[in-house]
């Protein structure tokens, strides 16, 4: 090891984390399984351990100078780089290690065609990008929940197929991307969509040890790493050198597995039991188990390879709605595997699995009644939601005008996709060209340059690129009043179900959500600005009810919430979503003046008010923030056309 190379923190020096370590070996061992998802709180060593594994990969020949790492004994016949002839020079390098940026671009990502010089000087130039440069190695992206969805389409479409496509404007170039993928998330910060999920081969869960020994070891080993990386390293040389050579080995053998007939039944019937959708989880689930029978050493697969393989393969398949936690019932497999076992098993579970050594309804009542029944303290109860329902695409709510924010899925914005609505002189480098316009722009100048035959003659003040508009997401901060006028007429149950059916809605437009509760003596965040409608939905269910009925705080709490957050996420325009029967504690001064700095934010107010006799109160509330009011009943029952005419009205 050269004295200015920093050394990586070694794979089994590792404590714990035994999912993570075997799901990243049976990767290495087999790319056919498909990449990695590591889901998990922060600080649980998740990149740690991604780029202590990059190092026990073996490590590959490449075509001297060929950007694209071909292969000397099998070159890319379609490499941009080429054609390489046969006996093209070579040299041995390790394994590569790309890590994708959250905020990367599509260019960045996939590469860039030069579409200046293409237009100006008919040169096809291409600059390779993070897909080519992970070739033959691995590919790191942390925080992949927090990617642009068109972005990790692109990357698991590379995945999945091994190639990379690039077209811009008639031009394409391909070129080979076959990496491991590795991806990991903190899902309180949001999900990634059900069909993106199932394009990772296995999930792991990762959380740290709750057990006061684990938790020294690791913070003991850390501390003897940092304080000499060199000598932490070498005194784990030989563990990692044995590592390595079983992985070598493994890789070799995998290709001579067999697949039982009777296991592969077994995996069908699993799959089939645990209704996960299409057939991607038995492909992945056996390729696993043949990677895990290679793994350890053997040349057929037991049933215990189809256990393990089902362990990773499966949990985050299971999710029907993004409410739902991912996992398997460990006791369910075992009963599966038991029925739909045969009688080929070769011979009693292997001794081990890990992926390397070291440890590792409600009376009525007027204003401010309490409810009754359980509860976090005196006169409150918690009231479970109704079921959610799925509020119709065309009428949720919009912010009127066109914003420029994160894209997402609900309100006008100019965005990198959509579609063109315009063009203007490029900001920089010419990323997507308005053909168009530019020869328009070109045309009247022909003559005085010179031009007298066919075609057009084009200067860089000629060149236009395209105005795009489509979705942005937005915040979307719920203000809910949780107080005993709420629980009377069993009306909370109602509105849960109504926020929750919000959040879901929310949740597939790809906005962030915050939600501000307010009752007995004040208000309260219950949950900070947010993706994950996960977290969301669980406040939500362990709300409480009961006491006065403090809007004024509430409206006071929102605004504060709205403040920070145009700080720290400027782009992203707010929604504000007040739901209440309107009733107040405090005065209608003090609501006026609570209201005052929530003026020209877009929102709605949610009517819950029931009963013959209705006051009218939240009406008078959305009054006087001057935005729209729709009742409870509407959400549900297509209500929301009038909404976003009013809306629509207002903008206009």
């Amino acid at each position: 090891m050269t004295g200015h190379q920093h050394p990586h923190y070694p794979f089994s020096a590792v404590v714990g984390l035994e999912d993570l370590k075997l799901a990243l070996v049976l990767n290495a061992v087999s790319p056919r399984v498909g990449g990695v998802l590591v889901r998990g709180e922060k600080g649980t060593a998740k990149s740690t351990i991604v780029r202590a594994l990059a190092a026990q990969l073996p490590r590959v020949e490449v075509v001297e100078g060929c950007r694209f790492a071909c292969d000397p004994a099998a070159p890319d016949p379609g490499c941009p780089d080429g054609p390489h002839g046969e006996g093209a020079a070579g040299r041995v390098r390790p394994a590569a290690l790309v890590e994708l940026p959250v905020g990367a671009s599509e260019d960045r990502l996939v590469g860039s065609l030069d579409i200046e010089r293409a237009l100006t000087e008919g040169v096809k130039a291409f600059e390779p990008g993070l897909l080519a440069a992970a070739h033959r190695g691995v590919l790191y992206v942390d925080e992949v929940n927090l990617l642009h969805d068109h972005l990790v389409d692109l990357l698991l479409d590379a995945a999945a197929l091994g190639r990379s496509y690039v077209e811009r404007e008639g031009v394409s170039v391909r070129h080979a991307a076959r990496f491991l993928l590795v991806g990991t998330m903190n899902p309180e910060e949001g999900e990634l969509r059900p069909q993106l999920l199932d394009r990772f081969g296995l999930t792991v869960e990762v959380r740290a040890s709750r057990d006061p020994d684990e938790r020294a070891e690791v913070v003991r080993r850390r501390l003897a790493f940092d304080a000499d990386p060199e000598g932490f390293a070498a005194r784990w040389a030989e563990e990692e050198a044995a590592l390595a050579a079983r992985v070598a080995a493994a890789s070799e053998r995998v290709a001579r597995v067999t697949l039982p007939d009777a296991r592969l039944r077994q995996i069908a019937a699993i799959c089939a039991a645990f209704e996960v959708d299409g057939l991607r989880a038995d492909l992945v689930t056996a390729n696993a188990a043949i990677a895990h029978a290679a793994w350890h050493g053997r040349t057929e697969v037991t049933e215990q390879d189809v256990r393990e393989a089902a362990r990773l393969a499966l949990p985050h398949r299971r999710r029907r709605d993004p409410f739902d936690t991912p996992g398997l019932d460990d006791e369910r497999l075992d009963e599966l595997l038991e029925e739909h076992g045969g009688d080929d098993d070769p011979g009693p579970p292997p001794s081990g699995d890990g992926g390397g050594d070291g440890g590792d309804g409600g009376d009525d009542g007027g204003d401010d009644r309490p409810g009754e029944g359980p509860g976090d303290g005196p006169g409150e109860r918690i009231v479970a939601p109704g079921e959610p329902y799925r509020v119709p695409a065309a009428r949720s709510f919009q912010v009127p005008g066109i914003g420029d924010g994160a894209a997402g899925r609900r309100s006008r914005a100019r965005t990198p996709y959509g579609r063109t609505t315009g063009s203007r002189p490029p900001e920089g480098r010419l990323r997507r060209p308005h053909l168009t316009a530019t020869l328009l722009a070109a045309a009247p100048h022909q003559r005085e340059r010179g031009r007298s035959g066919p075609g057009l003659l084009l200067r860089d003040g000629d060149l236009r690129e395209a105005v795009r508009e489509g979705k942005e997401g937005n915040l979307v901060l719920f203000v809910v009043d949780a107080s005993g006028s709420m629980a009377a007429r069993s009306r909370m149950g109602a509105v849960k179900a109504a926020v929750l059916s919000l959040l879901l809605d929310a949740y597939q437009r790809r906005d962030k959500i915050g939600l501000v509760t307010f009752r007995g003596a004040g208000a309260e965040v219950a949950l900070p600005p947010t993706s994950s409608v996960e977290a969301g939905a669980a406040r939500l269910r362990e709300l409480p009810t009961g006491g006065r009925t403090p809007l004024a705080a509430g409206l006071v709490r929102a605004a504060e919430v709205l403040r920070v957050e145009r700080l720290r996420d400027p782009a992203r325009r707010p929604l504000l979503v007040i739901v209440t029967d309107g009733r107040a504690t405090a005065g209608a001064g003090d609501v006026t003046r609570a209201a005052a700095p929530l003026a020209g934010t877009a929102g709605v107010v949610v009517d819950c008010e029931s009963g013959r006799i209705r006051l009218g109160r939240a009406g008078d509330l959305a009054a006087r923030l001057d935005m729209p009011v729709v009742p409870l009943d509407a959400l549900k029952d297509g209500g929301l056309a009038g909404l976003v005419r009013a809306r629509r009205g207002k903008a206009g």
